[in-house]
């Protein structure tokens, strides 16, 4: 029986553990309505919202920095105004936890992103939102490359099915989920299976 693979985080010895909520700051990426409803609504988009929920109360009861992004686009989804474009209730900030829009994947590409986290101290970001395999994981990607330790919360993500690419089969939802995590989690990310692995 061959042995099991291992990711390039196994091989070069970084530490498994994901981040705790006492030394990171919570990131909820594109929590947006046009994902419950609509031409691209997730089928697990439901329940990534009430983890992102439950998550959310345990970072604030913590006192952990909550920074929200959203996606914001001049025409069809994403408009601002409109109802597709607004935070999920679940998700809605509240008091001073900022709101940052992008145009792109890569919430990095705001340029007043980068320097609002490190003005919060904190070199540890705890990833939710959607889509896993799009903004996710290009936020994900960015905040390594910026010198970011990241974790992704795996129930608190959701994703939708894809066409096959070259001619291959489509992708389910699930499909396209968990392997836009796995991708990640060969160098980019620990991966935390809900909000209860982050510790207080």
């Amino acid at each position: 029986m061959a042995d099991a693979p291992k990711t390039l985080r196994d091989l070069a010895g970084a530490s498994p553990q994901p981040a705790s909520l006492a030394d990171a700051t919570l990131v909820v990426i594109d929590a947006q309505n046009e994902y419950v409803e609509g031409p691209i609504a997730l089928p697990g988009s439901a329940p990534a919202l009430d983890a992102i929920a439950d998550l959310l109360a345990q970072a604030r009861a913590a006192g952990t920095p909550i920074v929200h992004v959203v996606h914001r686009a001049p025409a069809g989804i994403f408009v601002e105004g409109t109802k597709g474009a607004e935070i999920a209730p679940q998700a809605a900030p509240q008091g001073d936890e900022p709101v940052f829009s992008k145009g792109l994947p890569n919430g990095f590409t705001n340029p007043e992103f980068d320097p609002a986290l490190k003005a919060l101290g904190r070199n540890n970001l705890i990833l939710v939102g959607f889509m896993t395999h799009m903004c996710v994981d290009a936020t994900a990607r960015a905040a390594v490359d910026l010198g970011y330790g990241v974790t992704i919360v795996e129930n608190a993500t959701a994703t939708r099915a894809l066409p096959g690419a070259v001619g291959k089969p489509a992708r389910s939802a699930d499909e396209v989920h968990d392997g836009a995590l796995a991708g990640l989690a060969d160098l980019f990310a620990v991966i935390a299976p809900n909000g209860a692995a982050l510790g207080k």
